[in-house]
């Protein structure tokens, strides 16, 4: 909730202060609550991509230089 509102306020903080105030609890707590242990999922997934991407990428590579290869010899 407080990330969700950070850029209504100058800091985390601030935020985390003013809806402490109308929900009724310390803004620490509210603070600790919203942290999650790990990586966000996005995050997580990224670099599952990159090499999947990386992996395609150098295949692709792969077949154009053995094209070229090809090409060359018929000169």
């Amino acid at each position: 909730m407080v990330l969700d509102h950070k850029r209504e306020h100058s800091s985390c903080w601030a935020a985390a202060l003013s809806i402490s105030a109308k929900i009724g609890c310390s803004a620490h707590r509210l603070l600790d609550w919203g942290k999650r242990a790990g990586v966000p999922s996005d995050m997580a997934e990224k670099p599952a991509a990159l090499e999947r991407e990386n992996r395609e990428l150098r295949q692709a590579h792969e077949i154009l230089r053995k094209e070229l290869d090809y090409f060359a010899e018929l000169d």
